[in-house]
């Protein structure tokens, strides 16, 4: 699958898996969750509020648009969480848990 952002520069830096909806991705060294996710896929994740998927949009931690969670159901901000090797993320939680609000 293509992802959203596409490397152009610091190819050479180590790469590293981490898990992305039970599905297999690569991560390189330094990259936050939000580099690690749209590398790999389209978006981030689902909108809360119906209007579909969602790919970030201040970068800086100030909008609310990227939250994902840890497979235990921890709330991380994708922009600003450096990614790390083994890593589980989930990004639509509320769908897989539905009536389960996420842990603040």
């Amino acid at each position: 699958m293509s992802g959203r952002f596409v490397r152009v520069a610091e190819k050479g830096r180590k790469t590293f898996e981490i898990v992305i909806d039970g599905r297999r991705a690569l991560a390189a060294e330094g990259d936050t969750l939000m580099v690690a996710l749209l590398t790999s896929q389209e978006d981030l994740r689902d909108s809360e509020f119906g209007d579909g998927r969602r790919a970030g949009f201040c970068v800086m931690g100030a909008c609310q648009d990227c939250w994902v969670w840890t497979e235990h159901g921890e709330r991380l901000r994708a922009c600003t969480t450096p990614a790390a090797e083994g890593m589980s993320i989930v990004t639509r939680l509320a769908r897989a848990q539905e009536g389960v609000w996420p842990r603040l």
